[in-house]
């Protein structure tokens, strides 16, 4: 089985990261695996051992240093990787399009894992998107994952708590969430492995992707300002508790 494994080199969201403009961020900041698809890499490293004879291909979109994401994903299991190389920012729309024309100039999927969204753009689309350029099924938020006689059994999270179990034929792309496992974290030995398996990279060009008819471009970012406005209330603890009561009630409006 060819699993492929869609991963995304994006800011850590703990660091302090600094706007230089009302587009772009500061880059020097640290980058890292988008941890949804920690999620991904998990999984496909859990089928390769279910199924034998399955190889775990990492396939990322970005410029030269995301070759840590990918190193990363090796660390963590996959077999091999696969750099598309471009300095330009994607959308949904043209990653689902280079990551398309990548796999399919690899050899082609029987299964293709994605976080469900990424933490960074939040778009939630490539997925989709990807299912859709090679007709194949989708579901995100996976819970639970099952692939017997060809077919994926998918549990999926929904809002509220709810689930939903899908039967899907294969090949099909699966969007992973929180509940879908602990992701791997590599042990040093497994990182020292890591530098020997191979990463080939693509120049973005040398995929001959066609731009597609629509697109999404950033036109401003701008940063959250938390405004607070502290208060000191006064008075017995009977008489505190009652103010903070009727703040709650009255101008927060989180207490009915």
């Amino acid at each position: 089985m060819q699993i492929y494994v869609c991963v995304k080199h994006v800011p850590d969201s703990a660091a302090n990261i600094h706007m230089i403009d009302n587009r772009n961020i500061d880059d020097s900041v640290p980058f890292l695996m988008n941890p949804y698809d920690e999620h991904a890499v998990t999984e496909a490293a859990a089928l390769k051992k279910q199924i034998p004879d399955s190889e775990i291909i990492a396939v990322c979109l970005g410029k030269k240093d995301a070759e840590s994401t990918l190193r990363s994903a090796l660390a963590m299991g996959a077999d091999r990787g696969v750099l598309v190389e471009t300095d330009d920012m994607c959308d949904s729309m043209t990653t689902a399009r280079v990551l398309h024309a990548a796999i399919i100039r690899d050899g082609g999927a029987d299964i293709i894992l994605t976080g469900k969204e990424s933490i960074d753009s939040e778009g939630m689309q490539t997925q989709f998107r990807i299912g859709a350029l090679f007709d194949f099924p989708v579901v995100t938020n996976a819970a639970s994952l099952e692939i017997t006689n060809g077919k994926a059994r998918v549990g999926c999270e929904l809002a509220g708590g709810r689930t939903r179990t899908y039967e899907l034929t294969l090949p099909c792309v699966i969007g992973a969430g929180r509940g879908l496992n602990t992701p791997i974290y590599p042990t040093f030995p497994d990182v020292v492995k890591s530098r020997k398996k191979p990463i080939e990279t693509v120049a973005r060009s040398q995929l001959n992707v066609s731009d597609a008819p629509g697109s999404a471009k950033i036109i401003s970012m701008t940063p959250l300002v938390q405004k607070r406005n502290p208060r000191k209330i006064i008075g017995t603890p009977a008489e505190q508790a009652a103010e903070i009561i009727r703040i709650l009630r009255q101008e927060a409006k989180v207490l009915s």
